[in-house]
């Protein structure tokens, strides 16, 4: 779609990222951590475990990784690993960013009137806190400043069909973002949320009619086209540059104008 667009120059360069959630290379994560090499930065890959690992392994190939280390985030021992591996290996971190959400199959496509508290809390956890967790151990290493992106969708603000919990969840994540930008400003940390349009990921897939989702943006957007996982990287890639230097706490949209339409 827009990979003929070359990209930047490499105002990224010397940067050093973590990026959490590349499920294969189709994932928005891989977008970012692709636009944050194509500008020169040097990124470090997670995967969730080892049957995960067979496809984040050709991204890590592809992009050299610095690190490829596993992480449940639900695991505490391996969020600590990680971080340790980086400070070894680098003594500092420039960028992080969280592009992993998780609802039980069956609170996600029940609605929400009758989510379970487990699979509301688990959604939570995994969806949300998780970045907070994953944000408390980089902001030591953020000693000249930083950029923290986590990934919601518009369904935070505004109610799409068959959303359910992750709409909630969603705006729970939107608000952290926010508190945290507003906690961290004075270290120079600046945090963004970044909603992008419809895209066919992995994680999509379990959502109920997402192909209707997805045309429906298509055909909605002003800019009249889906986005691309790259696009959403090199929004990511933007805001982490010194050209966005004095911006903090924003939910950016991806997604050709979809959200100003009523």
């Amino acid at each position: 779609m827009h990979h003929q667009i070359p990209p930047p120059p490499l105002m990224l360069a010397g940067k050093k990222a973590l990026i959490v959630g590349v499920a294969n290379e189709s994932s928005i994560a891989y977008g970012c951590a692709k636009a944050f090499t194509d500008m020169g930065a040097e990124v470090a890959l997670t995967y969730q475990n080892e049957k995960a690992r067979p496809f984040v392994q050709p991204v890590a190939t592809e992009l050299d990784a610095a690190l490829f280390l596993p992480l449940d985030v639900t695991q505490p021992d391996q969020l600590d690993a990680v971080f340790a591996a980086i400070e070894a290996k680098w003594g500092q971190l420039d960028l992080l960013v969280h592009s992993i959400a998780f609802a039980p199959k069956a609170d996600l496509q029940g609605g929400l009137l009758q989510s379970s508290a487990e699979g509301f809390a688990m959604a939570m956890d995994i969806s949300c806190h998780s970045f907070l967790r994953l944000a408390r151990r980089a902001v030591p290493l953020m000693r000249d400043g930083g950029s923290l992106f986590a990934m919601s969708y518009h369904g935070a603000e505004k109610v799409v069909p068959h959303y359910n919990l992750m709409g909630p969840v969603k705006a729970a994540l939107e608000s952290s973002c926010r508190y945290l930008a507003y906690e961290l400003g004075p270290k120079g940390i600046r945090v963004h949320a970044i909603s992008p349009g419809p895209i066919a990921t992995r994680a999509a897939s379990g959502l109920k009619e997402f192909d209707v989702m997805l045309a429906h943006a298509v055909s909605e957007a002003p800019l009249g086209e889906g986005v691309d996982v790259i696009d959403v990287g090199r929004t990511c890639a933007y805001l982490a540059s010194p050209c966005a230097r004095h911006m903090t706490g924003s939910t950016v949209y991806v997604d050709g104008g979809l959200n100003i339409m009523a």
